[in-house]
């Protein structure tokens, strides 16, 4: 990979990173008037009626075979209809500071998954620190006292945990749609999560007697927009070019760029320990991506 291009990722990851961590606080907008399976549902139609108003611009066209479906269907499983629904109830119930350090540890559980499934392969130990580094910099930009509330709301905190898990699985299989367009599978994803989601949405939440807000009507088309439609166009295009770990670290960004925008716009002042935690959420998405691999890690049952 040229360093323009790396660059260039790194850029994308970053955007990734703020389009997804902005959708906790839309979430939380919504959430009180829309119920998360009605939400998740409203989410993924709009991101897929967006992206395949975009395919038809561009001339792209949907994959065709039976078993492809199939594993886009399973994508939408893992990154959408239970993974989103999970974090959209789990967020309820636990501090929006706690839920995003349970969120990111999605990278920790990719290099895991990696280790297990594949004894090891392109990950290495420069790995491991940078995804331990980038976790204790969310910490640290969080603040230490969000891991106080460990243990009060556990059936919140485990549906965080199972999200983070599910992002992970979800980030190792999507590499195998490597050569398809991202804009195809991206929409594909969507369009499976919407068909599996409305009909439990209509069984257990009966959207029809809802009557959200203005404001949460307004969050629900953002998080359809721009955290759904936009974001998942750029993260299988990174999952091609940096894979399933390196896309995974935009779970480290998305506290720095808070912080970045916080300051630009707002004027605010974090402390010291803000910006040592910024600064080890870049070394570990630095480290995480690095270009060169090292020596694989032996899994414990590796032969």
């Amino acid at each position: 990979m040229t360093p323009d291009r790396r660059r260039r990722d790194y850029a994308l990851l970053a955007l990734l990173a703020t389009l997804w961590g902005s959708s906790y606080l839309f979430q939380r907008v919504a959430v009180p008037e829309i119920p998360p399976l009605t939400l998740v549902a409203g989410r993924v139609t709009g991101g897929a009626v967006l992206l395949i108003a975009v395919m038809a611009l561009r001339g792209v066209r949907f994959p065709r075979g039976r078993l492809l479906w199939r594993d886009l269907a399973i994508q939408s499983l893992l990154n959408a209809t239970l993974a989103w629904v999970l974090l959209a109830w789990g967020i309820q119930h636990v501090d929006s500071a706690l839920a995003t350090v349970l969120n990111s540890t999605s990278p920790l559980w990719v290099f895991v998954f990696t280790m297990v499934l594949t004894g090891g392969r392109g990950a290495g130990w420069p790995h491991l620190l940078g995804t331990l580094a980038g976790l204790s910099g969310v910490v640290l930009i969080v603040g230490p006292a969000a891991l106080a509330g460990l243990g009060d709301q556990v059936a919140g905190q485990i549906a965080c945990v199972l999200g983070a898990v599910l992002y992970a699985f979800a980030a190792l299989w999507g590499r195998r749609f490597t050569g398809i367009a991202p804009l195809a599978v991206a929409a594909g994803t969507m369009l499976c999560a919407a068909l599996t989601l409305w009909p439990l949405a209509f069984v257990f939440e009966q959207p029809w007697r809802l009557a959200p807000s203005a404001l949460a009507l307004s969050a629900w088309g953002v998080l359809a927009v721009f955290c759904t439609g936009m974001a998942l166009l750029l993260y299988f295009h990174l999952l091609g070019s940096l894979g399933a770990l390196g896309t995974s670290s935009q779970a480290y960004l998305r506290q720095g760029v808070g912080v970045a925008l916080g300051i630009l716009l707002l004027g605010e002042r974090p402390g010291p320990m803000v910006f040592a935690g910024v600064a080890l959420a870049i070394l570990g998405v630095v480290l995480v991506n690095r270009p060169v691999k090292p020596a694989p890690l032996k899994a414990p049952n590796a032969p």
